[in-house]
């Protein structure tokens, strides 16, 4: 599997849930495969999606899911360490590591070497740390959902990109219908 046949299998579980997800082709896909007002898709800043979707837990009640890749948490680890000291029961953050940067051209990252984004979070001070492979990726984020514990899940999958559109919203129209959902 690779990343947007991850997204893909996500859907029925992830729909109508708060998701913010990474800059780029995981953006689109998601765009694509299920466009929702729940979702925030980044246009830039990459390596925020995890920081936003925390900042987004801890202001209210509901369930956020941050889907990241492993390029943009290894351009901001801190928020790992972020993401531990501030441990909110109501957060999921999701990295899809293809060990590779997917949306500029599939370079490979560290994490598709010798570096382990698990071990760094728990390193890091995250507790409920879940490595999975590509097809246990729904099944693990529908137990996350379940359960009322801050869980990093780190899918592993490999790398390969799909066709996809381009959002036609501008960031304020997709800040806007999001923020909407979030006071809904």
């Amino acid at each position: 599997m690779i990343r947007s046949d991850v997204l893909k299998s996500l859907i029925p579980v992830i729909s109508d849930q708060l998701v913010v997800c990474n800059i780029g082709l995981p953006s689109q896909e998601l765009f694509m495969f299920d466009d929702q007002p729940s979702n925030f898709y980044m246009l830039g800043t990459m390596g925020l999606s995890s920081s936003i979707g925390l900042g987004l837990a801890l202001v209210q009640p509901k369930k956020v899911i941050a889907i990241d890749g492993d390029g943009s948490v290894l351009t901001n680890l801190a928020s790992l360490s972020t993401i531990a000291n501030n441990d909110c029961g109501n957060y999921i953050l999701l990295i899809i590591d293809n060990g590779s940067y997917g949306s500029t051209g599939d370079q490979p990252t560290y994490a598709g070497r010798k570096t382990s984004l698990a071990a760094v979070a728990k390193a890091c001070g995250c507790e409920n740390v879940v490595e999975c492979d590509a097809v246990e990726t729904a099944a693990t984020v529908k137990a996350a959902l379940d359960a009322d514990q801050m869980t990093v899940i780190i899918a592993k999958c490999q790398s390969g990109n799909i066709d996809v559109p381009v959002i036609e919203m501008n960031p304020v129209m997709i800040r806007e219908r999001f923020m909407a959902e979030v006071r809904r």
